[in-house]
């Protein structure tokens, strides 16, 4: 995911997160505002990841993300 191109379109993209991961609230959300490492850092403090693990989550859902409807998976091939 380019990351410059999220946070311009954080708006938009921002239900999908909510949807993901229910825990972050309105005000994470605001103060996330599409930067990755804030993304990161919430994801930390709020379902308790090390950092490789958030890492790891945020690239699952991204790849997910990206992949056609009805093909979508958990993990990689």
């Amino acid at each position: 995911m380019n990351w410059d191109i999220l946070e311009g379109k954080w708006q938009q993209i921002k239900g999908a997160v909510r949807e993901k991961w229910g825990e972050l609230t309105d005000s994470d959300m605001e103060q996330i505002g599409g930067n990755k490492d804030r993304l990161l850092g919430k994801l930390q403090e709020r379902y308790g990841y090390s950092r490789d693990e958030a890492e790891r989550a945020l690239d699952e859902w991204d790849y997910e993300a990206g992949q056609p409807a009805g093909t979508r998976r958990y993990g990689r091939p």
